[in-house]
């Protein structure tokens, strides 16, 4: 089991995302021995993707693009809170083939985090049934890893 202070947070756009790296910062802006790695995992293309000539490579660049774009804005709460900069990356992972909760929960036994964290958000009960909450599988899956779930 990884320590408690090599924590995985998983970003996207949402607002609850933000609250949560907010969360983290609070909670670990005076530590020393943190190392937090930012995560973004987005959806593979849709069905029709291909047929109407998208090409991968462009569509994971315009991904990538995004997440960067959230990174930045991630590291300056985190910086602002009193992490170090050298204690803080960022990777970015598509679903292939698995859900949004699986890839995130395979980035985190190979890192091996103690801590994932993740803000809330708020699905119905057919977005939950398509894509699952990752808020969900967390709370489900965390028997040797802590979870926060910052609302």
């Amino acid at each position: 089991m990884g320590e408690w202070h090599n924590i995985l947070v998983a970003v996207d756009a949402m607002a609850s995302s933000l609250r949560a790296v907010s969360y983290v910062g609070r909670i670990a802006g005076d530590l020393e021995a943190v190392s937090i790695c930012l995560l973004n995992v987005y959806p593979e293309p849709p069905p029709d993707f291909y047929l109407k000539g998208g090409v991968k490579d462009e569509y994971q660049a315009q991904r990538i693009a995004r997440a960067e774009e959230l990174f930045k804005r991630c590291i300056e709460i985190l910086v602002e809170a009193g992490i170090k900069r050298e204690a803080i990356y960022c990777t970015t992972h598509m679903a292939e083939g698995k859900t949004i909760s699986d890839t995130v929960l395979e980035v985190r036994r190979q890192g091996d985090f103690g801590t994932v964290v993740t803000g809330k958000r708020g699905v119905s009960k057919a977005e939950e049934f398509l894509f699952g909450s990752i808020s969900n599988a967390l709370a489900r899956h965390c028997h040797d890893f802590t979870t926060w779930i910052v609302g």
